[in-house]
């Protein structure tokens, strides 16, 4: 079957390594590598035709470059933009320096000194996002510093990729890297000027037909159309990728595209990681193991140290450097595109191959042990040495107790601060959003800059003496992270937070919290509520509904009360014993007559308590009242009484 069967065995075996990396909770990349290292010719040559396979590896580094153009959004950089688009390039040059001066001092060459430099100053993308979410860290201020720095990292893959092979030719001259920036210059002014007009018209085009087949088409034919368009012109097939997918990912199809993309991108980014695997051998590793662990100790250790620096520089505090320089420490995915690109210009040979894909291999297996290690290593660092105060303003001389905590000073945060404050009760807002947190402070409300999720700062709310925890974030990871770390240290605490869903409500009651509200169905239920009144429904008719829908929403907070069977024998006497709105309709029995004449008690058994007539409300009616057609009248009693007393108030029926 040639290549076929080659794939069908490169599937295979990558299953079998995923599901082990799976299990031991890696990456599953690290599993497709390993299967690789079985399949390649170095431990048997399962596979016959590696040329082959990758060439249909470089499909899935185009794919993969698509997908990150596709998800690319400047959005996301803005809450830690300097750090992001600033302290990323210097990152970046410092590393290459370091990588450039540990090269030089093993004996190598000038370039092969600088594309190591280039190799390791790339972290992963995977393998951080991965020990961030088992750890619940997603949506913390620690790791918006680390995804922001992480997309910049792979945005600088393209340059690197453009100018590295040209650097690399000493015969080349500057000319002939000026050429391929000229030439990157003209593509990017095409594209970004006739692509965002053209594409996205093409794509809207497409949609109208409702053909899911032909969508996802259409959307792979324009990442590898433009890919090998850029690769006729003389640049690289996997930059054209990226730049399709930037320029998709601002017309409304973006999301759709991408989602549709994915599984492509995951099943030839499988070939490509097996592909790498095959190029490593085995018997190197065993033959140099003591200069690799020392490179990943070397590299590790000055990595990290950068991170930290950096973090500190801008100014960042507490136990965010600590966290950036521990997660972001290894050698990185996109190292493998790299390292592809120079062992394909010749510049790398396999032993530096080999050697560069041992270290980002073992650096992503220690990645989840290391970045583990960020709280115990901030505690002994408190221990140890004088660590920084928390900004705070307007915190009450007498220190916080018996107080509310609110995490999030966004606008709902702000309305129960002011509600708080009007009723004299105590609380402190806790908020990582400078902006927000200056908002708070000009309102003269109590709060702290930080992020509720850290240690530092949840000594500083003084959650131990608190009465309640008010999450007003938005965000499910967010809000379970802070429920989590705030649980353990108070058990017994309340926690009230914000949910945007009935799905989110159910995650946030399993991780402790006592009551999810969702905002939106309030919002809906108050809308529902007026269009009642509007329509002239009773008004106790609408709270009935209100309070069941919510009963029925919050059910969690009843059934997990002590009261709760209270409460449901309350619901059944309700059910017994209540009030029913009734109008008095023309040609009724009861029209005319008085209360005392219509001996309504005595026929019924029911009780008038209320009377609306010509929308005045008449309390506890006296028995001389006269009823009057259109009179809305409040009875109470069961649900028999309150129906024997709806059939006097109609029609009389006459034969």
């Amino acid at each position: 079957m040639g290549i076929a069967a080659d794939i069908i065995i490169i599937v295979i075996a990558a299953l079998a390594g995923a599901i082990i990396a799976q299990k031991l909770k890696q990456p599953l990349i690290l599993g497709y590598i390993f299967a690789g290292i079985i399949l390649g010719p170095y431990t048997g040559g399962i596979v016959g035709d590696i040329h082959e396979i990758e060439l249909l590896a470089e499909i899935g580094v185009a794919l993969l470059l698509f997908a990150l153009g596709l998800e690319f959004s400047l959005s996301e950089l803005k809450p830690v933009r300097n750090i992001a688009l600033i302290g990323t390039p210097i990152q970046i040059l410092l590393t290459i320096a370091v990588g450039f001066g540990i090269a030089k001092y093993l004996g190598w060459s000038f370039v092969n000194a600088l594309w190591f430099g280039a190799l390791i100053s790339l972290s992963s993308t995977m393998v951080t996002l991965k020990t961030l979410m088992s750890r619940g860290l997603v949506g913390t201020l620690s790791s918006r510093v680390m995804i922001g720095m992480l997309i910049v990292q792979d945005l600088a893959v393209i340059p690197m990729m453009i100018i590295l092979p040209q650097l690399s030719n000493p015969k080349a001259g500057m000319h002939l890297l000026a050429a391929a920036v000229v030439k990157s210059i003209i593509f990017l002014v095409l594209m970004f000027y006739l692509g965002r007009k053209l594409l996205p018209g093409l794509l809207s085009r497409i949609a109208r037909w409702n053909s899911r087949e032909l969508f996802i088409l259409s959307t792979t034919a324009i990442g590898l159309g433009i890919g090998y368009a850029t690769y006729m012109f003389g640049l690289s097939f996997a930059f054209g990728a990226f730049v399709a997918g930037m320029v998709l990912s601002e017309s409304d199809y973006g999301h759709q595209a991408l989602s549709d993309i994915i599984p492509l991108r995951d099943i030839f980014g499988l070939l490509f990681f097996t592909s790498v695997g095959m190029l490593l051998d085995p018997a190197f590793l065993f033959e140099n193991w003591v200069i690799i662990l020392s490179l990943v100790f070397i590299v590790s250790l000055f990595k990290a140290s950068i991170f930290y620096v950096l973090a500190l520089v801008f100014g960042y505090i507490n136990i965010i450097p600590i966290a950036v320089g521990l997660g972001l420490f290894q050698v990185g995915e996109f190292t493998f595109v790299l390292a592809r690109t120079g062992l394909e210009a010749k510049v790398l040979d396999n032993n530096t191959y080999s050697l560069v894909l041992a270290l980002s291999v073992i650096s992503m297996v220690i990645t989840p042990f290391a970045s583990a290690m960020a709280a115990p290593v901030y505690k002994l660092r408190k221990k140890l040495f004088n660590y920084e105060p928390l900004q705070t303003e307007n915190i009450p001389n007498t220190g916080l107790e018996n107080h509310v905590v609110i995490a999030g000073g966004g606008r709902v945060g702000q309305h129960i601060a002011q509600v708080l404050t009007q009723l004299n009760l105590p609380f402190v807002i806790v908020e990582l959003n400078h902006q927000r947190m200056q908002e708070c402070k000009n309102a003269k409300f109590p709060v702290i800059y930080g992020d509720m999720s850290q240690p530092t700062v949840l000594e500083a709310s003084k959650i131990l003496e608190s009465r309640l925890l008010l999450i007003t974030i938005p965000s499910l990871v967010a809000a379970q992270s802070i429920a989590e770390h705030s649980l353990m240290l108070k058990p017994e605490l309340n926690i009230i937070a914000r949910a945007e869903g009935v799905e989110q409500m159910k995650t946030l009651y399993e991780n402790g919290v006592y009551m999810a509200v969702m905002p939106e169905m309030e919002a809906g239920l108050e809308i529902a509520r007026q269009v009642l009144i509007h329509l002239e429904i009773p008004v106790l008719a609408i709270q009935q509904y209100t309070d069941a829908v919510r009963q029925k929403l919050y059910a969690p907070i009843y059934e997990s009360s002590h009261d709760y069977q209270l409460l449901t024998k309350f619901d059944n006497i309700k059910d017994m014993l209540e009030i029913s709105w009734v109008t008095i309709e023309p040609g009724s029995f009861l029209a005319g007559k008085s209360i005392k004449d219509a001996a309504v008690r005595t026929i019924t058994g029911a009780s008038i308590v209320g009377i609306i007539h010509k929308k005045i409300f008449h309390p506890n009616p006296k028995a001389d009242y006269a009823f009057q057609e259109d009179d809305l009248i409040a009875v109470v009693g069961n649900r028999q009484e309150r129906s024997e007393f709806k059939k006097l108030a109609v029609p009389v029926k006459t034969s």
